[in-house]
Parts: structure tokens; C-alpha cells; sequence
């Protein structure tokens, strides 16, 4: 029987590609510590309901930084809805319950004129915040933004938004402000053999996680039916006892 770590290595054989795709103005330290890796998965259509249950959890002043506006429930919603998933890239993190911590949408330019253009967004929640969970998402991003022929990545954010701008300055990233509002665009180089098998690996790397927590929550869900069922059972005895 394969075990989960063997069933990892046989997915993810693919060597020195299977790294985080760091994308750093300056190169890392000697002593620095290395990025730990995030399983971070590719988000489809069928789970806008996971995306709506994310976004609308965040406090009204995070959607403010989310969305650079005060969204309200019916506005989120409006936005899931309308979310394209044939032209953009969305991403997410999942916990161990499969519930979606944090997620990112890599928007790209509908505009034919600007097919060399896309912004990032991201929104972590609360309780899963201090992780380098944004960073890790703006990195994954980059490697699938650089895969698609993207040239220059935008983010546009409240001035507020330290941690955003944070994650836009450690990359490189050139942050211009004006007023309560900042953009920000990191030029991205093209894509080479190493970018288009990092994506491949990463992917693989989330989905083998995914599959083993999807697997994991089942047993227990399994394991908590079969002890309403024995406890059950004994409250029956003991009714019956004389």
C-alpha cells in the first residue's frame, strides 16, 4: 500500500523544478530561510460557492482592501458571478477541513491590444493570516503569468493595503502612489523550460494534497457516522437492560 509521502515522491519526481517559483529583487541571502512549499490549487467554476463563502467571511474592511471599495454582500456575489474562468487564472489554499483560506484571481486583459498585460488580486482569511500565504499566491502567479506570455504584471491597491504593497516591493515590483490609491507593475521575464515545468509540478504537487485531505476528511466523516452508530447501540443496550 502506497503512503502518502510515497505517493507524493511518485508525483512530483520532477527533480530541482519542484520549488517555489521565487520571484525576488535581490538575490536571497546565503542564511535566509527557504520558502516553505504550499500546495496551492487551480480553482475551477465549480466552486464559485467556496469562493462566495470565502469572500463574503472577510470583514467589511477587508473587502474595502479586496476590492478598493466598500463591497457589500449583494456586489461580492455579482462578482463571483461574473468571474471567467475560460480567461483568467483563479487560485486557492485549502485547509485540512478543504475549506478556502486564501485565494487569488490573475485577471488578464480582455483587450487583444494589451495581451501582454494582467493584474493580481488576493484575499487571506483572517485567522490564516502571518503564513506568507499572499506571497506564496503572487509567486504561483507569476509563473502562470509568465507561461502565458504576460510581460507586465499589475496590482492596483489601496495605499493602506501594506501587506499587498509589501508583497509588490519584495518581488520588484515599481509602486507608484497617488492619493489613497497605488499601482503597481513588475516587468516579468519570458517564460523558459524551468517556469513551464515549475507550473507543472506545483499543480500536481496541490492536486496530490488536495486528493489526500479530500480522502482524509471522508474517513473521518466515516469514522464519526460509525461512532453515532456504536454509541447508539449502547444507549440501546442499556434502555434494554433490566
Amino acid at each position: 500500500m502506497l503512503t502518502a509521502k510515497t505517493l507524493l515522491k511518485a508525483s512530483l519526481g520532477l527533480g530541482s523544478f519542484l520549488k517555489a517559483p521565487m520571484v525576488e529583487a535581490q538575490p536571497r541571502a546565503a542564511f535566509a530561510p527557504q520558502p516553505v512549499m504550499v500546495p496551492i490549487r487551480s480553482i475551477g467554476p465549480r466552486e464559485r460557492d467556496r469562493i462566495a463563502q470565502h469572500l463574503l467571511a472577510l470583514t467589511p474592511h477587508d473587502r474595502y482592501l479586496r476590492f478598493g471599495y466598500a463591497a457589500g454582500d449583494e456586489q461580492v456575489r455579482r462578482y463571483v458571478e461574473g468571474l471567467d474562468f475560460e480567461r483568467d487564472e483563479l487560485f486557492g489554499i485549502y485547509n485540512r477541513r478543504l475549506d478556502l483560506i486564501a485565494m487569488a484571481h490573475l485577471a488578464f486583459a480582455p483587450d487583444e491590444q494589451h495581451s501582454d498585460c494582467a493584474e493580481f488580486g488576493v484575499s487571506v482569511a483572517a485567522h490564516a493570516r502571518g503564513r506568507g500565504y499572499g506571497a506564496r499566491l503572487f509567486e504561483r502567479a507569476v509563473v502562470v503569468a509568465r507561461n502565458e506570455g504576460v510581460g507586465m504584471l499589475f496590482i492596483h491597491a489601496l495605499s493602506e493595503n501594506a501587506a499587498m504593497l509589501k508583497i509588490a516591493r519584495n518581488a520588484g515590483a515599481t509602486v507608484v502612489r497617488s492619493g489613497s490609491e497605488s499601482e503597481a507593475h513588475l516587468q516579468l521575464p519570458s517564460a523558459t523550460f524551468d517556469s513551464r515545468m515549475s507550473e507543472i509540478a506545483l499543480e500536481q504537487y496541490a492536486a496530490v494534497d488536495y486528493h489526500l485531505k479530500t480522502r482524509a476528511k471522508q474517513f473521518w466523516s466515516f469514522l464519526a457516522s460509525l461512532q453515532e452508530v456504536r454509541s447508539g447501540m449502547r444507549d440501546a443496550r442499556s434502555k434494554s437492560a433490566p
